[in-house]
């Protein structure tokens, strides 16, 4: 008999469709079942009886929308928890809290092994190919659903402290067989345009020359088109720099990868990092990408440093880079508030954020766009970290009547100053509380400057716009 199945991917924000979804819904289809999406708390699920439940995680920063959007679908089968099925990223980093907060015990890890949700099969759900159709018939705008998406390999060699990797994936495979699952998918739901790998770290595989031949054979070679359009491999979570030879440089070539993402997580790997990217330029390899840690054991200027890095880089070899500055948040953090402090603080931070915000969390290639948004050098991207929010959003090309006028008033200040006025910056975060502390420095200087940092009509903490 057909069971129903309900698949939910909580109400954060993700641009991303749930791959693991898309893989339950083709393993409950292959025995029969009746399988339905939703998005968030849907009130029409509850006139409906579901045989299961499945509700997917992400990052531990969506704890609470994720755990009250748990609770609701346990409401809707009165709390009989046999019935629902809680797994994916948020829920292998952090099992028990999450079990102590709904009562119910979460499926960790990758389901690669067969009756893993009690079903009498020998079907693994990872083996599955994604079930697009579930997603393009729902009203949520996902992107990557003109490629194939998945994975030639599984897990990383390497147990970083700021990855969660090691748990997710603790084990390291290092070919998944990539041609069956692209012709599967290409069976069931037409050619798609792209390829996009989620592998975490590609380059640690033994067999990385056959998963080049694969990615050919399949009609990704370079300059591959498909209907009159240059196709592209992404192998989006970046590739690790320190592994990088010659040899890979030889073989991404002979692809259509576009972009290639190498990562850059700490000034440390400069000398190897810059030697990459002209490794990749000197291939032919023009359009790159990269994401690039702060906010963990790093200073602001050391991420202006990296930054400024890439724009040389692209104007030396004629590249584009484009860099993802990505703020760090613990593994096991249910918020975003982590402050690498004293390296960093909550106004450089929010500062940067705001920043990124103009574009999306991007840093395009060009230098007039860097220049004015980060600074020419270190003491102009410190200057600018010290800006009043207000000015700093609403910077044109040249600098306006106001942000001279901050600038005129701020340059006077000493470095104790400084300091002392970002104290109080942190501290109050409210146009009412900045207020009371403007009232009560003695110091006139910074006195004429906090009319210029007041939240403008807002008395509440805001929430950075660009999350990184």
């Amino acid at each position: 008999m057909a069971r129903n199945i309900l698949l939910v991917e909580p109400s954060y924000p993700t641009k991303f469709p749930p791959l693991g979804l898309m893989k339950l819904s083709t393993y409950h289809k292959k025995m029969g079942d009746n399988v339905r999406f939703t998005k968030g708390q849907d009130s029409e699920a509850l006139y409906e009886y579901w045989d299961r439940i499945y509700i997917t995680t992400l990052f531990t920063f969506y704890w609470k929308a994720t755990i009250e959007d748990i609770l609701f679908y346990k409401g809707i089968v009165h709390g009989d928890i046999t019935r629902v099925f809680v797994g994916g990223i948020m829920a292998s980093l952090m099992p028990q809290e999450l079990w102590n907060q709904t009562g119910i015990r979460p499926i960790t890890g990758v389901l690669n092994k067969p009756r893993v949700l009690g079903d009498n099969n020998k079907l693994i759900v990872d083996a599955m190919v994604p079930d697009y159709e579930l997603i393009e018939e729902s009203d949520i705008k996902y992107s990557l659903l003109d490629s194939y998406i998945g994975y030639s390999t599984r897990g990383c060699i390497h147990k970083c402290d700021f990855c969660g990797v090691p748990k997710l994936e603790p084990y390291f495979i290092d070919y998944r067989g990539l041609k069956p699952y692209v012709n599967e998918i290409e069976k069931k739901f037409g050619t798609k345009q792209h390829l996009v790998l989620f592998d975490n770290n590609i380059l640690a595989s033994k067999k990385f020359d056959q998963i080049i031949k694969d990615i050919k054979d399949l009609g990704f070679e370079k300059e591959a088109k498909l209907n009159n359009k240059l196709r592209h491999v992404d192998f989006n979570q970046g590739t690790d720099a320190r592994l990088m030879k010659e040899s890979h440089f030889k073989l991404l070539s002979q692809i259509a990868i576009n972009p290639l993402r190498i990562a850059f997580d700490h000034i440390g790997l400069e000398k190897l990092y810059v030697n990459n990217i002209r490794r990749a330029a000197r291939y032919g390899i023009q359009n790159l990408s990269n994401y690039i840690l702060y906010n963990f054991h790093d200073t602001p200027l050391e991420l202006w440093k990296r930054l400024k890095i890439n724009i040389d880089l692209n104007k030396e070899y004629d590249l584009k880079i484009y860099s993802f500055p990505m703020k760090y948040i613990p593994i096991n953090a249910t918020d975003r508030t982590f402050i690498d402090d004293p390296r960093w603080n909550w106004y450089f931070i929010r500062s940067v954020q705001r920043i990124l915000n103009v574009t999306k969390g991007v840093v395009m290639p060009g230098q007039e766009f860097f220049y004015r948004a980060f600074g020419e050098n270190e003491d102009e991207f410190l200057r600018i970290l010290y800006m009043p929010e207000d000015i700093l959003m609403r910077r044109g090309r040249k600098m306006g009547l106001e942000e001279q006028e901050w600038w005129d008033k701020f340059s006077k200040l000493t470095e104790h100053e400084k300091e002392e006025l970002v104290k109080i910056l942190c501290e109050n975060r409210t146009r009412s509380s900045l207020k009371k502390a403007a009232t009560r420095t003695n110091n006139q200087k910074l006195k004429n400057l906090f009319e210029l940092y007041m939240p403008k009509n807002k008395d509440i903490y805001i929430e950075p716009l660009f999350e990184a």
